[in-house]
């Protein structure tokens, strides 16, 4: 079976050049993408299942030596996140399709899309089962590549300026991780992961300190860990509803990855247990704290999943088996919610022409079944009982008091805050998208527009800068949007409540979306369902990883050191 190893590599990437050249078949684009996907998914489940079952699978492509050539591993930890990424992208592709695979068929070269999706796709499964630096480096560098071409997609000049962030931070992170690999080989001869866990046992403890720091910091810029989550929510929020979905649900998870391998395979006794839990700390914090304060539901959810990582961080840090056991539940669950997520308000993006929570309401009455759509991965997130949010965030819980110091009893109850804030967070769009009427969104934005002279029953005030209505606060951003809503003569600023009245509100969502969206949210419950033998398979994940021999000895042999 270790032949299967390098298919959800090899696959989408012929998959790529084949939907290429049917760039004016795009019937046949979307078919060759579906099939290469749902095989990529076939494949990753009997991974898991030969390395739950038969211990790592190792493939050393070419036949050449493992510290010259190129090994592919999927144990226990790669192999889920394999399958989780595949089951993902495959409902994102699925998604893409019902929407006209961007969503903007009339400035989209949409030709593009299949073979770039199926390019990004193949750099997430070889980040996942990368078995050396050089080769997790060249994963990052496809899925640079990929996401620029789908962030930018359209052409206008918002996803420009996202889009050279995005490079911008990225080729940074490059530079350091290529900097990093130019250290690690000269200290150690070797950037293959299995012969690295014995010879950086032989350093001097600073010199493998900076290589550790080195190498953490390129992947918590990959995983938007504060205080390099900077650029995360400018990026996100104007790509394709798809493309932002794929993007939130996997290619942090790529740094988180990358940071759990890193650290139980090369520094197992790390001396930076302190550092990242204060990382997970500041990140719980600081990202709740930005997801609060928004009007747009995209970078709400954008803060969200910054704040989120710090769970993740958190499990690492522990360093334990509860904790990691903990952290590689989460991972699942959060790469499957945010997808989800942020396919739901692709929805509400074609169902009401936005995503503000300045101009959306209604949409319960108006979209019930979207209502449902947003309510329970919402409530998830949030981690509402006795969901898989919920159960993550219990054996987190419980991986910090088993620990016991001041610092981790700081990241549990920050951890707790981070939790309530995300359902005040959730629930607030909930309630000002869905529950109050389109005329009391309207009338919102007349207060907004100009809130001295606006004779409204709610107390508006005006505070260095911001305005206050009722329970909410808005920056200058949200009212300059107030005003373009009253504007007439602008009608790609209408709010909800003209639309419906016009009579433009789409009546129906295309069925593709629908199904694709509702298949993730029941991928999302089956996880709290089957949590028994999923925090099962975890544990034996976090234990094999844990005892790093197991890694090594199925690379280089038994007896290899």
């Amino acid at each position: 079976m270790n032949a299967l190893v390098p298919l959800p590599v090899i696959l989408p990437l012929l998959g790529a050049g084949l939907t290429l050249m049917l760039s004016r078949r795009p019937g046949l684009q979307r078919a060759v993408s579906t099939t290469v996907l749902a095989v990529v998914v076939v494949v990753a489940a009997i991974l898991v299942y030969q390395a739950d079952q038969h211990g790592p699978q190792v493939i050393a492509i070419g036949a050449w030596q493992e510290s010259l050539g190129i090994s592919l591993v999927a144990d226990r930890l790669s192999a889920v996140m394999l399958l989780v990424s595949a089951i993902v992208t495959l409902a994102v592709l699925v998604y893409s399709i019902g929407q006209g695979m961007t969503g903007d068929e009339h400035e989209t070269p949409v030709t593009i899309y299949h073979p770039t999706f199926l390019v990004l796709s193949a750099g997430v499964s070889n980040a996942f089962l990368a078995g050396d630096l050089f080769n997790l480096f060249v994963s990052f560098e496809i899925l640079l590549f990929a996401s620029y071409v789908l962030l930018t997609l359209g052409g206008t000049g918002a996803r420009i300026r996202a889009g050279t962030i995005y490079v911008v931070v990225n080729v940074l992170s490059s530079s350091l991780f290529l900097i990093s690999l130019a250290a690690v080989y000269a200290a150690t001869g070797s950037l293959n992961l299995a012969q690295l866990a014995g010879r950086l046992d032989d350093l001097p403890g600073s010199v493998a300190l900076l290589l550790q720091l080195l190498l953490l910091t390129t992947f918590a810029i990959k995983a938007a860990v504060f205080p390099l989550s900077f650029w995360l929510p400018d990026s996100y929020p104007t790509a394709p509803a798809p493309v932002t979905a794929v993007f939130a649900g996997l290619l942090t998870k790529v740094g988180v990855y990358a940071i759990i391998r890193t650290q139980t395979l090369l520094f197992p006794d790390s001396p930076l247990t302190d550092l990242l839990l204060w990382a997970a700390l500041l990140t719980l914090v600081v990202g709740i704290l930005g997801a609060v304060a928004q009007t747009e539901m995209k970078r709400m959810l954008s803060f969200t999943l910054v704040s989120h990582i710090g769970y993740m961080v958190f499990g690492i840090a522990l360093g334990t088996m509860a904790g990691y056991s903990g952290a590689i539940f989460y991972v699942v669950h959060h790469i499957t919610i945010q997808t989800a997520l942020f396919l739901v308000l692709g929805l509400i993006e074609r169902q009401a022409g936005s995503t503000s929570l300045i101009k959306l309401g209604g949409l319960a009455r108006y979209a019930p079944l979207l209502a449902v759509l947003y309510f329970v991965p919402a409530m998830n997130l949030a981690g509402i009982p006795p969901m898989s949010g919920f159960l993550g965030k219990v054996a987190l819980t419980e991986g910090g008091l088993q620990v016991g110091t001041p610092l981790a009893y700081t990241v549990v109850a920050a951890g707790m805050v981070t939790s309530l804030l995300t359902l005040y967070a959730v629930a607030k769009a909930w309630n000002l998208a869905f529950w109050r009427t389109p005329g009391q969104a309207h009338e919102m934005a007349q207060e907004l527009s100009d809130p001295t002279g606006w004779p409204g029953s709610r107390e508006v005030v005006q505070h260095r800068g911001h305005v206050h209505v009722g329970a909410n606060t808005f920056g200058a951003r949200d009212l300059d949007e107030a005003r373009s809503i009253l504007d007439e003569d602008d009608d790609s600023h209408q709010d909800f409540h003209q639309r419906i009245e016009a009579g433009t509100v789409p009546s129906r969502l295309p069925r593709t979306m629908v199904g694709a969206t509702a298949a993730l949210i029941a991928f999302s419950l089956a996880l709290t369902v089957a949590a028994g033998p999923v925090f099962d398979y975890t544990g034996r994940a976090a234990r094999d990883i844990l005892d790093r021999g197991i890694y090594v000895s199925s690379v280089l042999g038994e007896g290899s050191r």
